[in-house]
C-alpha cells in the first residue's frame, strides 16, 4: 500500500490518526491506543495544544522537574526544567546547593540587541549604492513606523540600519544589516515583519532612483530574515569563593580541586572534541529552562554554538581561574529570550513555569537561564575530575534500565539497594534481574 497522500492537512484529526496507524503500523488498534493515552483529558486544553502546530495527532510528553535552592543575585529561585536526560535536574540541584552556601550566583547583562538582515544583489558600483542608501535611509526607517510604534512605547524598536558590502563573498551581494531592541519579546515575528517591509521599500525606492534608472541598475532582494546569531545579546554568570572553601568533599584540598578544575576548563578551551561535549553539558541546563519557559531552544542552540566558534576554533563557553585567594568560574553566552508573545500566554505549563520564577522580564530570564548552564557545567566538570561522570549519571539512569527490562516493583526496590555499592551497567542490571526473578 502506498504511503503517499494528498491533502493530509485538510483531514480531521480522527482521519489523520486512522491513516497514520493503518498505513504505518502492524497493529493499528494498539497504535491508536498509545496516541489516545497521550491526549489531554481536558478537551479544551487538547484543542489548544493541537492548534500549536499543523497535523497534530497527540502530545509528546517530556518530564518537567524543578531544581530548588538557586541563589541568583541574592534572590532565591526554584528553576523549572523540562528534559528527558536522567541526571540533569539532579546535577543542577547539587550545584545550586553547593553554591548557595558560598554566596550564590552573580549575573550581568552585557547587551540585548538582536539582528535582522535584508540580503540583496546590486550590479552597480558600491559607491553609488552607498550614496543611495544614505539618502533613502530615513525613508526605509519611516516605512516601518506602523510596525514599530507599539514596540517603541515599550522601549524597543529599530536601533540602527547599515549597508554592508559582501561582494567579496558573492558577486554583487550586499546586506541591509539592522539592529533591534525587542524588550521582553523574543521578537522573531516583529523583526521579520519589519525586514520584509523594508525590503519592499528598498526595491520600490530603487526603481525610481535617477542614477539607477540612467544606468539600468536594479536591486534584487534575495531574502529578508532575522539572525539567530546574537553576539550583542549577551549575559554573563559567575560563581566565586575562597579556594579553601572547595576542599573537604572531594578527597582533594581546595587548591588541588581548583587547579584540576581550571585545567579541565583549559582543555575544553583548546580541544574542540572536548569543547563540544563540554558545551553540550552547559546546554543540558540551558535547554531545560528554555523549553520549560516556552522559548525557542533551537534558536538558542544555534546562536550559542556559533558564538563558541567566533574566534575561528570551537571552544568552551565557560572559563575558570584564580583571582587572589578566590576560585572564579564564569560563563558568557548569547541568549535571545522572551517572556511575552509566542507560547508564553498560551501554554499552561509555560505560564506556570514563568510564575514559578516570579514572572521575570526577558533580562531576568536571560540571567536565570545562564545560571542554569553554569550550574550544570560546574556539576559535570566536578564529577569528571573526581568520581567520574558515569557514577552519578548511571545511578540516575538505573530506573530507566529497570523499566526497559519491565522490572516489577519488588525487583526495582532490591535493585536500587543492591546498586548503591555496585557498578551500574545494562548487562549488570540484566544479570541481577535474572538472579532475582
Amino acid at each position: 500500500m502506498s504511503k503517499k497522500i494528498e491533502g493530509f492537512s485538510k483531514l480531521s484529526k480522527a482521519e489523520k490518526i486512522n491513516w497514520v496507524t493503518q498505513i504505518h503500523f502492524e497493529d493499528a488498534s494498539e497504535a491508536k491506543k498509545i496516541i489516545s493515552s497521550y491526549n489531554h483529558n481536558n478537551e479544551e486544553k487538547q484543542k489548544l495544544h493541537d492548534e500549536f502546530i499543523e497535523n497534530s495527532i497527540t502530545n509528546y510528553y517530556i518530564p518537567l522537574g524543578v531544581a530548588p535552592n538557586f541563589v541568583i543575585n541574592g534572590k532565591e529561585y526554584t528553576l523549572p526544567m523540562a528534559t528527558e536526560e536522567s541526571s540533569v535536574v539532579a546535577a543542577a540541584c547539587n550545584a545550586a546547593k553547593f553554591w548557595a552556601s558560598r554566596g550564590g550566583f552573580k549575573t550581568k547583562i552585557l547587551g540585548t540587541q538582536k539582528i535582522g538582515q535584508v540580503h540583496f544583489l546590486f550590479e552597480g558600483k558600491t559607491k553609488q549604492l552607498q550614496t543611495f542608501f544614505e539618502q533613502k535611509k530615513p525613508m526605509l526607517i519611516d516605512s516601518i513606523s506602523s510596525l514599530t510604534a507599539n514596540m517603541e512605547k515599550r522601549g524597543g524598536g529599530i536601533v540602527d540600519i547599515r549597508l554592508k558590502d559582501k561582494s567579496d563573498l558573492i558577486e554583487d551581494y550586499y546586506q541591509l544589516h539592522l539592529t533591534f531592541e525587542t524588550v521582553d519579546s523574543m521578537g522573531a515575528n516583529f523583526i521579520n515583519s519589519c525586514l520584509e517591509k523594508i525590503a519592499k521599500t528598498l526595491q520600490s525606492l530603487a526603481v525610481d532612483h535617477e542614477v539607477f534608472l540612467k544606468e539600468r541598475f536594479s536591486i534584487e532582494v534575495i531574502m529578508s530574515i532575522l539572525s539567530n546569531y546574537v553576539p550583542q545579546c549577551l549575559v554573563e554568570a559567575e560563581v566565586r569563593c575562597p579556594v579553601r572553601s572547595l576542599g573537604g568533599q572531594t578527597g582533594m584540598s581546595g587548591m588541588q580541586f581548583a587547579q584540576k578544575f581550571i585545567l579541565a576548563i583549559e582543555i575544553s578551551q583548546k580541544e574542540p572534541y572536548r569543547a563540544v561535549t563540554h558545551n553540550k553539558g552547559i546546554m543540558n541546563g540551558i535547554d531545560a529552562v528554555v523549553i520549560a519557559t516556552g522559548n525557542d531552544f533551537r534558536a538558542v542552540e544555534a546562536g550559542v554554538h556559533a558564538f563558541a566558534a567566533r574566534n575561528g576554533i570551537y571552544s568552551s563557553l565557560s572559563n575558570a581561574f584564580l583571582e587572589g585567594d578566590d576560585f572564579v568560574f564564569k560563563l558568557k553566552l548569547p541568549l535571545s529570550l522572551g517572556t511575552v508573545g509566542g507560547l508564553t500566554q498560551l501554554h499552561p505549563m509555560v505560564k506556570w513555569s514563568l510564575e514559578l520564577l516570579g514572572n521575570p522580564n526577558a533580562k531576568n530570564l536571560m540571567e536565570i537561564v545562564a545560571v542554569a548552564g553554569l550550574a550544570q557545567n560546574f556539576a559535570a566538570v566536578r564529577s569528571l575530575i573526581t568520581s567520574g561522570i558515569q557514577k552519578g549519571h548511571m545511578k540516575m539512569h538505573l530506573l530507566n534500565i529497570l523499566n526497559q527490562h519491565q522490572a516489577s516493583a519488588n525487583q526495582k526496590e532490591k535493585a536500587l539497594e543492591y546498586f548503591k555499592t555496585q557498578t551500574i551497567t545494562y548487562s549488570a542490571v540484566n544479570d541481577f534481574l535474572k538472579s532475582n526473578p
